[in-house]
Order: structure tokens, then C-alpha cells, then sequence
């Protein structure tokens, strides 16, 4: 992995995630972004996003945590992909759920990088269809 100073933000974001802090979380997103709630369930927007953060909390009884490991990260016209290893850990349990997220930044004259794609599924969203 090599530094990127979008690698920071998405690090920043899942502390927000981990602390269930919505409102820290909803600043690194664009106004228009899309979220992979779960294969064939999308949130649009700021607002939906919000909501689905606010259901995963529920659904994982309070007790997620996200990391990062491994990314890579292309950079062109004012884009960013991340392809990065998600690391969910519930509750108390030691061993992660990994997954293989994608993430798409653009980046924003007044607002440096945000989010427009959130993906955590990855291309496993190919499996799903």
C-alpha cells in the first residue's frame, strides 16, 4: 500500500463507521453519491446513505468495526478508484469478514476528495446477478 491522501479519508470514515458518528461520516461523501447497501440494494444520496449506515449499526447489534488492509489506488482527471480489502470484525470476533471493496473518488475544488461510489462488495457484485 502507498500513501494517498484519499487512503486517509476512507481510514477517517471508518473510525466514523466503527463510532457510529453519521454526522463525521455523511462529510466525506458527495451530495449525489450512491452506496452498495448489499447486492441488488442501493442508497442514493446523503440522506439514504445516512439511513442505511444507521441500519447496518442496527443490524450488527452496535458492534462492527472496519478496517483497511491492502489497497491500491489509480488516479486520473480528478478521479480516484480504490480497490481495497474491507475488514469487518463483529462483536468480539478475532477472525474479519473480508471483502474486496471498490471505491470511486472525485476530487472537489472546495471539499478535496469525496466519495461518489461506495462498493464494499467489490466485483463480487458479478456473483450476485
Amino acid at each position: 500500500m502507498f500513501d494517498h491522501e484519499v487512503l486517509a479519508l476512507i481510514k477517517q470514515a471508518d473510525r466514523a463507521i466503527t463510532d457510529e458518528d453519521f454526522d463525521t461520516l455523511m462529510a466525506f461523501y458527495a451530495e449525489d453519491a450512491v452506496l452498495v447497501v448489499q447486492p441488488g440494494q442501493i442508497a442514493k444520496g446523503k440522506a439514504q446513505i445516512r439511513n442505511a449506515f444507521q441500519a447496518i449499526a442496527k443490524h450488527f447489534q452496535h458492534a462492527l468495526t472496519v478496517t483497511q488492509g491492502e489497497a491500491q489506488v489509480i488516479e486520473g482527471a480528478g478521479t480516484a478508484l480504490v480497490i481495497m480489502d474491507t475488514l469487518l470484525f463483529v462483536g468480539t470476533a478475532t477472525e474479519p469478514v473480508k471483502r474486496r471493496a471498490t471505491y470511486v473518488f472525485q476530487r472537489d475544488d472546495n471539499d478535496g476528495w469525496l466519495c461518489t461510489v461506495d462498493n464494499s462488495y467489490g466485483t463480487d457484485l458479478l456473483d450476485a446477478a
